[in-house]
């Protein structure tokens, strides 16, 4: 769990120039061994869970996407076996947005638990990176990462006092990672297939020989086209050397994406966005015991994908339509509608570093018909330094 408390009150993580620019946080933290641990992966996760139970009401963000599906039924599982209340679904519905419709996969979930409680909460224009809502936080918080951030202060209204479960840190911890193509083709002896021959190639390949392929492949990407070009080397060479660098044993992998910056920037945000609304903020699957648990019971050698260890974690709690499911929701245009227009389409172009981003560039973005959230960032520094006065966070 991450709390806030009078002793030691979390703080926000401050992205660079450079940060803000990319909208990346690079590089990885020193990393110390796993705890010893003789938990399944199972009790260690209901070890995560239990003081969000404990600290009542206990409410899960809930998108009915695999992850937070996860959480919801391992908590829901433990609440009942323990005598404790149930945790409560919370879930953001985007009524105008159709890419983020997920009512369908989430009554399935809330249905196969049999839950009673389960606050919805309908947005609308508030989700805009530059809607009301996030404006008034960037004068009271300054520039936070990821962007959205801001826009979480009616979810944590919502739970004050209380405490609440994310399902963040899924991707990573639960879908394939470097060593998934030699496992499958070593260990689960599946067919030699010419895409699985080269995707074990390239994770048997040293570290320099990956990170150039990853620089190879992202110099023909256009997702950023407002960065400058020494900026956009830099940047490609920074995101090449992380990959790069993961091991390729499945356990010291996992045990690396724990110890990455990013996630350490959005777990501290995330505990200071909490303290504000005395929210204790709980991350399971990115919990130290749980994933030393789970390098433990992994090994080297991992497992066949994300499906494969959906089920061995999950099977008990939840039906396999979700534990398979492959499908995923878009919150781009939930996230930059009009007011991110309106503001682009007076914007002068100062309040970014134009010697790391093309002002036009970015602005054609920001108007074009699916802009990139990967410059929210920018929109939200752009934005703040228009305003008359400073914001008294960003201290």
């Amino acid at each position: 769990m991450d709390a806030g408390s009078a002793q030691s009150t979390p703080r926000y993580f401050r992205l660079s120039s450079f940060e803000i620019a990319t909208s990346w946080v690079h590089g990885s933290l020193p990393a110390p061994p796993p705890p010893e641990t003789a938990a399944t992966p199972r009790e260690a996760l209901d070890d995560a869970l239990r003081p969000a139970l404990l600290r009542a009401p206990c409410f899960v963000s809930f998108s009915g996407g695999r992850d937070s599906s996860a959480i919801l039924a391992a908590a829901t599982a433990l609440a009942r076996r323990e005598g404790h209340a149930d945790p409560v679904p919370v879930t953001e519905v985007y009524p105008d947005v159709p890419d983020a419709d997920e009512a369908d996969w989430q009554r399935l979930v809330v249905e196969h638990l049999g839950l009673t409680e389960w606050v919805r909460l309908p947005i609308r224009t508030e989700s805009d990176l530059l809607g009301d809502g996030a404006r008034a936080s960037l004068l009271r918080r300054g520039v936070l990462w990821p962007p959205p951030f801001h826009v979480k202060d009616r979810l944590f209204e919502t739970v004050a006092g209380g405490s609440v479960l994310t399902g963040e840190g899924g991707d990573e911890v639960i879908g394939p990672r470097r060593v998934t193509p030699v496992t499958l083709l070593v260990r689960k002896r599946r067919r030699p297939r010419p895409e699985l021959l080269a995707a074990t190639a390239a994770a048997l390949a040293p570290g320099p020989v990956r990170a150039f392929r990853v620089r190879r492949q992202m110099s023909g990407d256009a997702q950023q086209p407002w960065l400058r070009p020494a900026v956009a080397r830099r940047h490609r060479r920074l995101l090449a050397a992380d990959e790069g660098s993961e091991p390729l044993a499945w356990d010291r992998s996992l045990w690396w994406v724990r110890h990455r910056r990013a996630v350490d920037a959005v777990i501290a945000n995330y505990a200071a966005l909490g303290a504000e609304f005395d929210v204790a903020v709980g991350h399971p699957l990115l919990d130290t015991g749980f994933l030393a648990a789970l390098t433990r019971f992994g090994g080297r050698w991992g497992f066949a994908g994300r499906t494969a260890l959906m089920r061995i974690l999950f099977a008990d709690v939840l039906p396999d339509e979700i534990l398979r499911r492959s499908s995923k929701a878009s919150f781009d245009r939930a996230y930059m509608g009009e007011p991110t227009r309106a503001f682009a389409r007076d914007w002068d172009g100062s309040g970014v570093d134009a010697e790391l981003v093309d002002p036009e560039a970015l602005r054609a973005g920001w108007l074009s018909d699916r802009p990139s959230t990967l410059s929210g960032t920018l929109l939200q520094q752009a934005w703040l330094a228009a305003q008359p006065s400073p914001p008294r966070g960003a201290e």
